[in-house]
């Protein structure tokens, strides 16, 4: 159906984003990112956003540290990469202006 396409392309458009946002606020682990994107209603399971923290990982925006764990294997833990702190900070600019532009339109429908 059209809509649930749309819909998909929305969430799919803003993940990056969101992932990002939520990786500033310091060392986070793979599963703790999956459980912000919840606590927000934007759910995301790990065959999606592992590929997503590999390509923004080779593409320059994300260090991970490997960190020991007292219950099992080390953790890989993400955090933002200076190029990856300006690509969120002129991703913040494009979300201010879209979001104005979407609210424009919405007000102008109910006007």
């Amino acid at each position: 159906m059209i809509i649930e396409n749309t819909q998909t392309q929305m969430r799919k458009g803003i993940l990056e984003y969101c992932i990002l946002s939520i990786i500033a606020r310091g060392q986070i682990y793979a599963s703790d990112i999956i459980a912000e994107m919840r606590k927000a209603q934007l759910l995301v399971v790990e065959g999606t956003l592992y590929p997503l923290l590999t390509r923004l990982k080779n593409n320059g925006l994300l260090a991970y540290t490997w960190i020991e764990s007292t219950s099992g294997p080390p953790r890989k833990y993400y955090s933002l990469s200076d190029e990856g702190k300006v690509v969120l900070e002129q991703l913040d600019k494009t979300w201010q202006e879209l979001a104005f532009a979407v609210q424009s339109s919405i007000d102008g429908r109910n006007a």
